[in-house]
């Protein structure tokens, strides 16, 4: 094993975004929009978890790349019994930042999933993937 060598790359701007879903019940989905959680806001600690995550990537995932990211976001998009989870993640690098956008989305799920585990047992954490990456020598990337 070895971290694949990028001394000879180019730095250039790249940005990865990935999504994921988590399945919960309808009535948990309202207790979330409410903010009637008992641990508290779940959504604001899942931002905070996943832009936390992107800047341990390589902390947690063997042989990845330390890459300085410039610009870290969570969105959520609440429908009738899902969150759809969106991270972008930006940056000037010799590699790209998909481990960071998917690492975002992932931990910003188990965030949600730990903080409704209480009520809703039947959760079911989803479709975790890249959807765009732009950037380096491969250029953009975008899911069909």
């Amino acid at each position: 094993m070895k971290m694949i060598d990028v001394s000879a790359k180019k730095i250039t701007e790249r940005e990865a975004i990935a999504e994921g879903v988590i399945y919960l019940k309808s009535e948990v989905i309202g207790l979330i929009q409410e903010k009637k959680i008992p641990k508290g806001d779940v959504l604001e600690a899942a931002k905070i978890a996943g832009i936390f995550a992107a800047k341990k990537t390589p902390e947690i995932i063997p042989l990845c790349h330390p890459i300085p990211i410039e610009s870290a976001g969570v969105e959520f998009y609440l429908e009738k019994d899902k969150i759809r989870i969106v991270s972008a993640i930006k940056g000037s690098a010799k590699t790209g930042f998909e481990m960071e956008a998917l690492s975002a989305v992932t931990a910003a799920a188990l965030t949600i999933y730990d903080m409704c585990k209480p009520l809703d047992k039947d959760m079911e954490i989803s479709r975790i993937r890249l959807m765009k990456k732009t950037g380096g020598k491969s250029g953009t990337y975008v899911r069909k």
